[in-house]
């Protein structure tokens, strides 16, 4: 089985995260590349993961019009990243421009396109918080029709909750693949999210990959808590 670790390298210094990416790397499946890294350390943070081995997950959560996101694309598949974002509510147009964009961009230089992952409704929103936003019906609902959007789309992988895998694994063709933040252990402080289950129960409940950020990066040995959640997944 393929390590399903994402360590998120939430870190604003981009030598810290080269740092804690060089450490871990051999023991998770990929690093995830947030907005805070990404608008400090730009492109420069992804070419050199790359050229440590390191497989990168480019969370930046494109919403934009279908051309811009198009572009956006593009740029990303030439960095090599392996997985990036956008958000499911930009809608088909936007979706279909991202899909087809990382898949003739990565063939144009040989190598196989990225996946691009459809976010649904971010694990830091609840009910009460879904419904001031002026979209009613709870957030499974929510998450279960925007995933049906996005897939019917051609977005071949999704971002959930852990708490709504076992819904989307009922409606949803196998083949899609779900990445799930929220990933906590039970050890840590409460933070903002809200939606979260153990890696264990992830991953039984349908998660192909697992985002976990605090748990490791503020960890006291981020090397030996990589290794226990990876342990923890079933890797």
């Amino acid at each position: 089985m393929r390590n399903p670790i994402i360590v998120a390298l939430d870190l604003p210094d981009p030598d810290q995260a080269l740092a804690l990416a060089r450490a871990v790397g051999p023991h998770v499946g990929a690093v995830k590349v947030g907005k805070e890294l990404f608008v400090s350390a730009g492109p420069e943070i992804v070419r050199a993961l790359r050229a440590e081995g390191v497989g990168v997950f480019l969370d930046l959560k494109f919403h934009d019009i279908p051309n811009t996101v198009a572009k956006a694309v593009t740029a990303a598949t030439r960095l090599d990243v392996q997985m990036l974002t956008l958000h499911a509510g930009g809608g088909r147009e936007m979706m279909q421009a991202a899909e087809k964009s990382a898949q003739e961009t990565a063939a144009s230089l040989g190598r196989p396109a990225p996946l691009v992952l459809a976010v649904t409704v971010l694990t830091s929103f609840n009910e009460a918080g879904l419904a001031e936003t002026g979209v009613p019906g709870g957030v499974e609902n929510q998450v279960e029709r925007l995933a049906r959007l996005a897939t019917d789309s051609g977005i071949r992988g999704l971002v959930c909750s852990p708490l709504e895998l076992l819904r989307l694994r009922s409606v949803l063709p196998s083949r899609i693949q779900l990445v799930t933040p929220g990933i906590r252990t039970g050890t840590e402080k409460a933070d903002d999210q809200k939606r979260t289950l153990s890696p264990a129960e992830a991953m039984a409940a349908g998660a192909s990959w697992l985002v976990v950020g605090r748990p490791i990066y503020a960890a006291a040995d981020p090397v030996a808590a990589a290794q226990a959640i990876a342990r923890m997944a079933g890797a």
